[in-house]
């Protein structure tokens, strides 16, 4: 099973403003000027996609698919694989 992701906590300021936290800024290259969609699936949830120029109908489609894989694994909806099924189900993709 896939090793979720470290949690990090951040707040928003009077302004409306978040901080992403450093070690992720540091990861994913984020510097000051870089553009990110933003995108609010469902009620309790935004989800940042960072861009290289404005989002392409790709992005579009696959930040939908991100939210919709959330969604089934918080849901429950999901299958757990050895490694060695997993490559095997994976090959037929």
């Amino acid at each position: 099973m896939r090793k979720l992701p470290q949690i990090e906590y951040t707040r928003v300021s009077t302004k409306g403003q978040i901080v992403i936290p450093q070690d992720i800024r540091e990861r994913m290259k984020i510097t000051e000027g870089i553009t990110f969609a933003v995108i609010q699936p469902k009620s309790d949830t935004i989800l940042l996609k960072k861009l290289k120029t404005k989002i392409s109908k790709e992005d579009a489609y696959l930040l939908n698919k991100v939210d919709e894989a959330w969604e089934d694994f918080e849901n429950g909806r999901y299958t757990k694989y050895s490694v060695k099924e997993f490559f095997k189900h994976m090959k037929s993709w």
